[in-house]
């Protein structure tokens, strides 16, 4: 694993309204859509302290995961889709008679298809061809339909190829466009970061998180610096986008990402795959979680930062369950 350090200059966001009903910003006659009770699932999702896989680290220090796949759509993928279609509705972009499209590695197109299912939206996806089989049988299950591009291109070819159906037929689709939409951050803000605070009662010093769209670092890192300005922010990347992780950017060769502010990352742990599916095996084996490849590469980060303090609480988000991964043979 390869860490570099980055300057921090946080800022704040404007606010997001916190609850559903303020989000959609309607009274119940006019509203468009039936609130749906999984959306009250969303979030408040669990943080422990792992035992085993830190039996070397020094008694004062202590690493705690968040489980995200905790979920009702299996990651934390669902808070951020919810924002987006919150805002959406509010503003009209997502109306009655529009098709939701994106482009996704599967996470959030799934917890795209699940709102559309609950709320009676129409939702397509763009996802690369490779996807896990796992996350094509979710995705079928809620009904969204599936157009699948080259692998080669990764999660920014699916993006190219949506952008060109939107651009084709303009009026039939709502653009969600999870790597650039502020609401994105935004729910982080108002949902994760708030719920790290309160769940270590304000004594988290170190919050590591992979760097996909980067929503999770932004908003819940802009919400933790402003509560503590000394909180470290680790971000997890992948060595190469050759040895890619799934749900996370190489960001030297990805397409820009209007929501990253590469100011606020105090660190960038660079993670090996197989790194990552080793502790996705070890969390599984020793601590009795069945989590993501992403989460092994958060913990594989979150170790090595925890290893070099004499004290401190560091907390890693555990994106998703292995559920979607489990016909990966590096389990075996």
């Amino acid at each position: 694993m390869i860490r570099t350090h980055c300057d921090t200059a946080p800022t704040r966001p404007a606010t997001l309204d916190r609850t559903w009903h303020e989000a959609i910003g309607v009274s119940p006659r006019q509203r468009l859509f039936q609130i749906p009770s999984v959306v009250s699932l969303i979030g408040q999702t669990p943080l422990v302290e792992l035992a085993r896989v830190t039996s070397a680290l020094s008694p004062t220090t202590d690493l705690y995961v968040k489980l995200e796949g905790f979920n009702p759509g299996g990651s934390v993928k669902d808070r951020a889709a919810l924002s987006i279609v919150q805002e959406a509705l509010r503003t009209g972009e997502l109306s009655p008679g529009k098709t939701l499209i994106d482009a996704t590695s599967g996470n959030t197109g799934i917890s795209f298809a699940m709102l559309g299912a609950a709320l009676g939206f129409p939702v397509e996806l763009v996802m690369p061809a490779d996807a896990s089989p796992e996350r094509v049988q979710v995705l079928k299950a809620y009904g969204a339909k599936l157009v699948l591009s080259d692998p080669a291109g990764r999660t920014d070819g699916a993006r190219g190829v949506a952008q060109q159906m939107v651009a084709a037929e303009p009026d039939r689709y709502f653009y969600a466009d999870q790597y650039n939409n502020p609401a994105n951050p935004l729910a982080h803000y108002t949902t994760t970061g708030p719920e790290v605070w309160q769940q270590t009662f304000g004594r988290v010093t170190h919050f590591v998180a992979g760097m996909g769209t980067s929503g999770t670092m932004m908003g819940t890192g802009r919400y933790l610096r402003e509560r503590n300005p000394a909180v470290q922010l680790v971000g997890v990347q992948p060595t190469s986008s050759e040895r890619s992780i799934p749900g996370l950017k190489h960001l030297a060769t990805a397409d820009a990402l209007e929501i990253y502010d590469p100011h606020l990352v105090d660190e960038i742990a660079v993670v090996d795959v197989d790194e990552a599916k080793a502790m996705a095996r070890r969390l599984a084996r020793e601590e009795g979680f069945f989590v993501g490849i992403s989460a092994g590469a958060a913990v594989v980060a979150a170790l090595e930062v925890a290893r070099e303090l004499a004290e401190g609480t560091v907390v890693a988000l555990l994106p998703d369950g292995g559920f979607k991964y489990a016909s990966a043979p590096f389990w075996a």
